[in-house]
């Protein structure tokens, strides 16, 4: 939620975008520490790494119906860069006086010919059934990473005829590009034995799904190449071993929804790897869980040691909403960082971000937290103290 790293190209491509081996670099930071959450107020966090530096995009962070940066030398001291994309500029397709005050989220941004471009999810301002949820996917452009993004067209990368957020570009070491995305649950009542129980229960009359779709990418981002594919969804049957954790929201009586939403794919040793969250996004129970394939469109199988990243509550933590995350490479590339945004006790209902290390080791994916307690600044950061 990936051009992070530069010098020789490996085979693992993080949230769309090609991933290089970065440079071994000394960064001096005055702390050999650091601690969750960091003071980033976003949702829905995305880094990008490119030209030595950091720059992480989200939801909100003060933005005004567009999104802004905030930029770092460490992945752990950022500074903020101001907003890089307004909704109104010239190819401006957006409606930024519908419902969420536009739903300006989850943007990411890729590095390609010398171009920054950012994808993001808004509100379309076609809209003749005046569809509550009526959320598109576009791009811009600009020649560096704070911006000024401008609209590489004045309507959305395509229209599915349903509502669409969480765009994430995946690109493929033989030339292809992906596009994928997660439909809204709006709208989208879905019958499954979690429904039943619901209805059963008297919890909810229906259950709404939002499910992740993989599309191929025309390579100049003008359009999608094909039908998209159906790749991830809440499981069916309640005997399903993922069922439990992906159906939480529902079963604590949060809402009437299951998310499958906030996917980010990159390869490895060949394995395509689709982390994706699922669960009420406003909520406690919001996790990250995975799937693999030896395809980019599929069929991606979930995995067995799903949620590998969870609310800490019930272990004496304070953490809880832990979820959409994006992939982050250490400065000199030997470690590799999950990006989410989580909730604290201390910060209530706000979304902070936090960076946590992660690991894949022979096709198995770990999350080394969430944690609030000082952590190891990442490799290739040097303290004050030790250049002394």
């Amino acid at each position: 939620m990936k051009r992070l790293l530069f010098l020789f190209i490996v085979t693992v491509s993080v949230s769309g975008s090609h991933v290089t081996a970065q440079t071994t670099q000394t960064v001096a930071t005055t702390n050999s520490t650091y601690a969750n959450p960091l003071p980033v107020q976003f949702g829905d966090p995305y880094v990008l790494y490119t030209q030595g530096r950091y720059y992480m995009y989200g939801t909100g962070g003060g933005a005004n119906k567009g999104f802004s940066a905030y930029s770092s030398t460490d992945m752990v001291n950022w500074k903020p860069e101001g907003q890089v994309y307004f909704h109104n500029n010239k190819n401006g397709w957006s409606d930024p006086n519908a419902s969420w005050g536009g739903a300006y989220w989850a943007p990411e941004v890729y590095e390609r010919n010398g171009k920054f471009y950012l994808f993001y999810s808004a509100q379309w301002k076609v809209n003749p059934t005046k569809e509550v949820e009526n959320f598109r996917i576009g791009v811009a452009v600009a020649d560096k990473p704070t911006g000024p993004f401008i609209d590489l067209t004045d309507k959305p990368v395509f229209d599915p005829g349903y509502p669409i957020i969480d765009a994430n570009v995946f690109f493929d070491s033989n030339g292809k590009t992906y596009l994928y995305y997660s439909r809204c649950c709006y709208k989208h009542a879905v019958e499954s034995e979690v429904a039943n129980l619901a209805r059963q229960k008297g919890w909810y009359k229906e259950i709404e799904e939002s499910w992740v779709y993989g599309v191929e990418l025309k390579p100049d981002f003008s359009g999608v190449i094909g039908q998209p594919l159906l790749l991830l969804r809440p499981p069916v049957s309640l005997s399903d071993k993922q069922s439990e954790w992906e159906s939480r929201s529902v079963t604590a009586r949060e809402v009437n929804r299951r998310w499958t939403e906030g996917s980010v794919t990159f390869k490895k040793d060949n394995t395509y790897y689709i982390m994706y969250s699922a669960n009420h996004f406003g909520g406690q129970y919001y996790a990250i869980g995975y799937a693999t394939s030896s395809s980019p469109l599929g069929p991606f199988k979930k995995a067995a040691n799903n949620p590998v990243l969870q609310k800490n509550t019930d272990q004496g933590g304070s953490v809880t909403g832990t979820g959409h995350n994006s992939i982050a490479y250490s400065p000199d590339g030997k470690e590799m960082f999950c990006v989410y945004h989580a909730r604290t006790q201390k910060t209530g209902d706000e979304r902070v971000v936090c960076i946590d290390r992660m690991q894949v080791n022979n096709g198995i994916l770990k999350i080394l937290g969430p944690t609030t307690t000082p952590q190891k600044l990442p490799s290739g950061v040097k303290t004050a103290a030790s250049t002394n």
